[in-house]
């Protein structure tokens, strides 16, 4: 995610035209006077920024079939490896063309999220505001060093915590030096595990399963939400703010302060659960309604308040909040259904959300040039959140 929220805000510096109508973008005039910048429409600027996650949905299959075969180590190594590398060659890519920058950009397929658990992943790169710092030095690199500059420092930053990764990690807790008690628990607790029984997949049963359908959906539609909110939220605040692209790097930074929602909204599920004020599913429908309908009844508020500064950024925060109230309810939910299989299950719903996401970014990108097309006053990144609702 820290990789593509920095793609997002390097975006506005290296296109020309970013606002609607064909206006010069003015940012850029803070820039750097060697900052490369290219023509790009609005289509081709959604379909590159869509393009890791074209990547994650190829990779899903082939990435948990690999992590059978190799260690856990090698595998997240060269994914962390690679992904960085690609970050280096993306100026080289801009000034052959647009189709290499989408080529070096689906980056997304060393990014392989079937080797990551759902809650190690909300908290490593959400909570540890991966994303918040990445956009605040992107906006501070990109107005003084340069847009490219930025891909070559994350780009050797990467392969520097890849070597790191390589020496530090290990795949089994007996191979680590230390001697702990944490260790021998750890080992106990995996022995259990294994000593499990192991039961095929009921892949006929899930076919049927009418709530796997549903949340299945509701992935679909919260990452509808979420990738638009990921991607855009730069060109909006650039194209309706007309900040500079350091300020822009601040601004969107600020939501990802409020991913302790996270942990809010779990905090307040495991309050009400266990004094029986509301029952399981009860929970896991309130909690999934806030984080689906709330984030678009914020950014319909923004169709109106473009002129007022402070409102605009106070309600793209509430609109980023307020989504996260979807984690103690749809996404757990197949905990509750099917806790033997929800590793499974979570891979097939995370797939149908990035499906969603990547829809969702590429419709805004068409949406944008159609109105820049028609002359029409049409907000894609406020029109496509509706349409998650």
């Amino acid at each position: 995610m820290a990789q593509h929220s920095c793609l997002s805000l390097t975006m506005v510096a290296m296109v020309n035209t970013t606002y609607p109508h064909g206006l010069h973008n003015t940012s850029v005039n803070e820039l750097p006077a060697n900052n490369p910048m290219y023509n790009w429409s609005p289509e081709i600027e959604g379909i590159i920024l869509s393009s890791i996650s074209y990547g994650i949905v190829l990779i899903q299959i082939p990435s948990g079939y690999l992590s059978g075969i190799y260690s856990v180590k090698k595998m997240v190594g060269c994914v962390l490896f690679f992904s960085s590398l690609f970050n280096l060659f993306i100026l080289l890519a801009a000034e052959l063309g647009k189709t290499s920058v989408i080529v070096c950009v689906v980056q997304g397929i060393t990014q392989m999220p079937g080797l990551i658990s759902g809650v190690l992943c909300a908290f490593s790169l959400e909570f540890l505001l991966g994303p918040f710092i990445v956009l605040l030095l992107t906006g501070f690199i990109s107005q003084f060093l340069g847009w490219p500059i930025v891909f070559y420092i994350f780009g050797v930053c990467g392969c520097a915590l890849c070597l790191l990764w390589l020496i530090l990690f290990y795949d089994d807790p007996k191979d680590h030096p230390s001697k702990i008690s944490e260790k021998e628990f750890i080992m106990s607790s995996l022995a259990q595990q294994f000593s499990s029984s192991r039961q095929s997949l009921p892949i006929k049963s899930m076919l049927k399963s009418l709530p796997l359908w549903v949340i299945s959906l509701g992935y679909f539609a919260a990452y509808w939400s979420s990738n638009i909110m990921t991607v855009y939220i730069p060109t909006y605040i650039n194209s309706v703010l007309h900040v500079t692209i350091r300020e822009n790097g601040l601004l969107s930074a600020l939501p990802y302060l409020f991913a302790i929602c996270d942990i809010l909204a779990g905090q307040m599920a495991d309050f009400i659960l266990p004094r029986n004020i509301l029952n399981t599913i009860t929970i896991r429908k309130l909690f999934t309604t806030v984080g689906l309908l709330f984030p678009a009844s914020f950014s319909m508020c923004l169709l109106y308040l473009s002129s007022s500064f402070h409102s605009t950024i106070i309600f793209l925060i509430l609109a980023s909040a307020t989504r996260r109230f979807s984690v103690p309810g749809m996404i757990i939910n197949a905990l509750d259904i099917a806790p033997r299989y929800y590793g499974f299950l979570q891979g097939i719903t995370n797939l149908t959300g990035i499906t969603g996401g990547l829809i969702a970014s590429t419709l805004t990108g068409i949406i944008s040039n159609l109105s820049l097309a028609t002359g029409t006053e049409v907000d894609p990144v406020i029109c496509n959140n509706e349409c998650a609702a």
